[in-house]
């Protein structure tokens, strides 16, 4: 059973459940409205990279968040679909899934779901910003050989039913999108991340527009942004792909 709190609307066919979604954001949706395609036309993740999959084969959906999140804190939208999701992926599958900075479900080394969150720069009378938050989940497709991905039926050997999916990461959802107004909650959130987080430990490489650069992954901030620690010092990330090279050498403690 899907949480009361959603409206959930069915789609066959789109462009994309974020496009849907926004569209709707505009309209005047509510808060916790959720789109769930069979199928994307223009599926896509971060820096427009395209997300296919088959018709039926993965769990596609986006939600609207209506939350009072200052645009510095917005990756704390993600981090809340994202722990969400490795919950629901867990309770439904049994597959040991983590997240991947900034917006990965990992199986291991492999890929099997991402994140792509978007806001369409309005604001309503309350200070709540409209945040889409899409969620790509590979049930029974890989992804393309080159990718180098996997699904849950590879990771865990056992086909997820879709709706069964769909409900737990709702019911998930429901309390961590809640925790992002509440300020207790929203530091044991941020702790939660961490403890999911396979990034930190391992020795990464930073690619930003600008340039890039190499170090450890330390910890995160409070905002839920990578602390990557340098031959200069600790640097803070708020954007960029993160590409793991090697776990660590020596295990490095959090910066306070």
């Amino acid at each position: 059973m899907v949480a009361a709190s959603f409206e959930v609307h069915r789609l066959g066919e789109v462009d994309s459940t974020n496009d849907w979604v926004l569209a709707a954001a505009r309209a005047g949706a509510p808060d916790r409205t959720v789109a769930v395609a069979e199928f994307q036309r223009r599926g896509r993740g971060r820096l427009d990279r395209r997300w296919e999959a088959p018709a039926g084969s993965a769990l596609l959906c986006s939600v609207l968040l209506r939350v009072p999140l200052v645009p510095e804190d917005r990756q704390l939208a993600t981090v809340a679909v994202g722990l969400a999701a490795v919950e629901a992926v867990r309770a439904t599958s049994g597959a040991t899934a983590g997240l991947k900075w900034p917006n990965d479900l990992v199986a291991g080394a492999r890929k099997f779901g991402g994140i792509l969150a978007e806001s369409d720069g309005r604001v309503d009378d309350e200070g709540a910003a409209a945040l889409v938050v899409g969620l790509g989940v590979n049930l029974s497709y890989p992804g393309p050989p080159e990718a180098g991905g996997t699904s849950l039926l590879d990771a865990s050997g056992r086909l997820v039913d879709r709706d069964a999916l769909l409900s737990a990461y709702l019911s998930a959802l429901e309390l961590r999108a809640a925790a992002l107004v509440d300020p207790p909650a929203r530091e044991a959130m941020v702790r939660d991340y961490l403890d999911a987080l396979v990034t930190v430990g391992q020795e990464v490489r930073v690619e930003q527009a600008a340039a890039s650069f190499v170090g450890v992954a330390t910890g995160i901030t409070d905002r839920g942004h990578l602390v990557v620690a340098t031959g200069d010092g600790l640097r803070v990330v708020t954007a960029g792909d993160v590409v793991h090279l090697r776990a660590a050498s020596e295990p490095q403690e959090p910066p306070e």
